[in-house]
């Protein structure tokens, strides 16, 4: 079974409206809620492609119990742990000129509810895989990141990482199955560029010897690069009309695992990947994805 833990849940409220002017009322086509937080758009889309998924996350209030509600509507398993402090709304203004991105830090998390978390992961009956992604919530220290990771180790739950948290440096020491950076974190986190293959190789063998196993690389719409290790691949991006990027690393991690942890095929993991991520970036939150096969032709993978 693939869990996956989001620490910082939210719903994503997209509106779309005409170019919006300042101090007269703005009026609005319509608006989108989606269930949000990195971690739950990876179990979303692993759900779509049909494979068992597990949701661990925090949530408060009356906007916590509108994503648990959404996500048991879908089918999907939740274990919530809650906190009384509501979960955060996210805003996304599509005007037709401009995206604005209103990001809200979140709910303060105590203790109590840190413990929760601890004892959810301790008791997990099943767990083969964690999918660790997103921000940390106001109460949280880097350190929890450590602790959930020693306790996985112990009980021999592989972990995957997507965080944008300086402590991913550190966090290699505990061998991860897979990172998944996009260009910007690698250069914040690690002072690394990539803009060709010789930089790409560099930067995996910088990463490797810090301790992870296998790395997915995300480019946006440069593409993405994977390396296990050994070998190292290339694959582009097709080109789309861009809507909002929000959940399109996420979508992309969820389709690439979907594949690789399946049968390991790098080649069609790093296809799907390309595609939903695209499909995603074309939509509001996660979309539909409903245009992956028809952007499937136009991805090509290579070997470095």
């Amino acid at each position: 079974m693939i869990y996956t833990l989001t620490l910082n849940t939210a719903i994503d409220m997209n509106i779309f409206s005409d170019p919006i002017r300042p101090g007269v009322v703005n009026r609005t086509h319509h608006t989108e809620y989606c269930p949000n937080g990195k971690g739950v758009n990876v179990a979303l889309v692993l759900n779509h492609f049909h494979r068992p998924t597990h949701i661990l996350g925090i949530f408060g209030g009356f906007t916590g119990r509108y994503i648990v509600e959404e996500l048991r509507k879908k089918k999907l398993n939740v274990t919530p742990a809650w906190v009384d402090e509501p979960t955060r709304i996210n805003i996304f203004i599509h005007d037709g000129a401009q995206e604005y991105k209103l990001v809200n830090p979140g709910s303060f998390i105590n203790d109590e509810c840190k413990q929760q978390i601890i004892n959810e992961i301790s008791n997990l009956p099943d767990a083969q895989h964690l999918v660790i992604s997103g921000s940390l919530p106001q109460g949280i220290e880097s350190s929890f990141y450590a602790e959930i990771l020693h306790l996985c180790q112990k009980r021999k739950i592989a972990v995957i990482l997507d965080i944008s948290h300086p402590a991913l440096r550190q966090l290699l020491e505990f061998k991860p199955l897979l990172i998944k950076p996009n260009d910007e974190e690698l250069e914040a986190i690690f002072g690394l560029s990539v803009t060709n293959d010789r930089q790409a190789k560099a930067a995996f063998s910088e990463l490797h010897a810090l301790g992870a196993q296998n790395i997915l690389l995300t480019l946006g719409g440069r593409g993405m690069y994977f390396s296990n290790g050994t070998e190292s691949w290339f694959c582009n991006a097709p080109e789309i009309e861009l809507v909002s990027s929000a959940c399109a690393g996420d979508a992309s991690l969820a389709a690439f695992l979907s594949v690789w942890l399946t049968d390991g095929n790098v080649e069609r993991a790093l296809a799907l990947a390309s595609a939903t991520g695209a499909d995603v970036a074309g939509s509001a939150g996660l979309g539909r994805l409903a245009g992956i096969e028809d952007l499937l032709p136009k991805i090509e993978v290579r070997k470095l």
